[in-house]
């Protein structure tokens, strides 16, 4: 669902977008980058201060990618403020995005995710949650990269 509409085909720039930059947000932009293309410029925020998820990185771990040293970091202290895109994961992010781009030419989605460390029960009930949020972000993202 598009907000904004400024880029017809696939975009050359993307800003995904989450609470704190510590789940949804940073498993897209490991997605992206191994399904885009690798001249697609790919980064990832939050709208507040978050931690690093360790169930993140086992469910990268587990389909071979990785995080590497990244650590969360919020919208405002990007140091490049325009994307092509910015998809937004959560309804916070979404509204953030769309006060800080209404005078851009910026597209603006909102991929609406399920926050898997809202699930609780045994470690493998909490890693399914986090496999079905990887699942569904990379089913966007191949949809996006079918774009033409």
């Amino acid at each position: 669902m598009s907000e904004r509409s400024g880029t017809a085909s696939r975009p050359g720039s993307i800003l995904f977008v989450c609470g704190m930059n510590a789940i949804r947000s940073p498993m897209a932009e490991a997605i992206a980058r191994s399904v885009l293309p690798p001249a697609t410029y790919i980064a990832s925020a939050g709208v507040k201060d978050g931690e690093r998820d360790p169930f993140v990185d086992v469910i990268l771990a587990e389909e071979g990618l990785s995080l590497g040293d990244r650590k969360p970091q919020k919208y405002e202290d990007l140091e490049d403020g325009f994307f092509d895109l910015i998809v937004t994961l959560s309804p916070e992010a979404h509204h953030a995005a769309m006060s800080a781009t209404e005078a851009e030419a910026t597209s603006v989605e909102f991929w609406p995710m399920p926050d898997p460390s809202a699930v609780s029960g045994s470690r493998g009930q909490i890693l399914d949650a986090y496999r079905d949020l990887y699942r569904r972000i990379r089913a966007k993202l191949v949809e996006l990269t079918n774009r033409q």
